[in-house]
């Protein structure tokens, strides 16, 4: 019996494409967003050293209030579980930090969560909800996991470990990369087409020192401002 070592072949060259893929640093010109330029609409940040900043909440929601594009990075060091914990709005105890993408306002919006415990895992969710626009309108309704073309694990975070998490969207198609190995790889459907917002991150129940970047932005004017309004709930 004879096979054939084209399918096999095949095989090869997209696994080939996809680790190169992984391996690739983006051209991008990133900037350092300041604490001063990002805009904590529940929760809080602190100051530290060398324009980072810290999170000691149990809930904190943050987006960038200058033109950026939609590339972000989060370089982090993960410092264990907050004091004080707080469940979603789901009911579920969950600790986890990650990126928000086009987030035109609570209700409508993409996110790149970094989920630490129970599980350690890359979730993508797109929360959807036309026509709402606030915490109050929507709540914890619209939520859609997205499942990836590729993926690959995140590591385990332990209190104390140093990692990254960069996101990178343009259209429909969003990669992931985690301690830059791409990490998730995909569409996110046609709907993410007609948001509209700014990059944030979010985190639940972990505390956090990091320092938050994004893709500087061509043709903003260099006085462009979002206005900073509290949002709690999302």
């Amino acid at each position: 019996m004879k096979y054939s070592a084209k399918p096999l072949f095949a095989t090869v060259l997209i696994t080939a494409g996809f680790i190169n893929h992984a391996a690739a640093r983006p051209s991008t010109n990133w900037v350092t967003i300041p604490h001063a330029k990002l805009c904590a609409t529940e929760g809080a940040l602190g100051d530290a050293a060398g324009n980072r900043v810290t999170v000691d909440v149990p809930k904190m929601r943050a987006f960038v209030t200058i033109a950026t594009t939609q590339e972000v990075e989060a370089r982090f060091t993960y410092l264990g579980q907050t004091a004080e914990a707080s469940k979603l709005g789901s009911g579920e105890m969950r600790i986890q930090f990650g990126l928000k993408l086009h987030a035109q306002d609570p209700c409508n919006l993409v996110y790149a969560m970094w989920r630490i415990e129970p599980e350690s895992k890359l979730v993508v969710s797109v929360k959807s909800n036309p026509g709402q626009h606030t915490s109050a309108e929507c709540s914890n309704h619209g939520y859609r996991n997205v499942k990836p073309a590729h993926s690959s694990p995140v590591p385990v975070l332990r209190p104390g470990s140093a990692h990254t998490i960069r996101a990178e969207m343009s259209g429909e198609k969003l990669h992931v990369y985690a301690d830059d190995n791409l990490v998730w790889d995909g569409s996110l459907g046609a709907e993410v087409q007609s948001l509209n917002g700014p990059v944030g991150m979010r985190s639940d129940n972990a505390r956090l020192e990091l320092e938050f970047l994004a893709g500087q932005a061509t043709g903003a004017h260099p006085n462009y401002q979002l206005a900073c309004r509290p949002s709690p709930g999302e």
